[in-house]
């Protein structure tokens, strides 16, 4: 599973989740869209398996970013 979170000056704070999506290139196709929608956004894509840590947060890994 993939997340694509937007965030404006890579500001933790300022992070919207753009939505979940099983393929990769989906996930980048709809980052980019976001992207050209709104030139000062950033995008992050996080990709996570559903596992948690101990404090119940889920794990995840940048797959890709702007």
């Amino acid at each position: 599973m993939y997340h694509v979170y937007t965030e404006r000056d890579y500001s933790e704070f300022s992070r919207a989740l753009l939505g979940e999506y099983t393929d990769l290139e989906e996930a980048k196709n709809a980052a980019e869209k976001a992207i050209k929608e709104d030139p000062e956004l950033n995008y992050i894509i996080m990709e996570t398996d559903g596992h948690v840590n101990n404090y119940g947060e889920l794990i995840t890994t940048v797959v890709a970013e702007s």
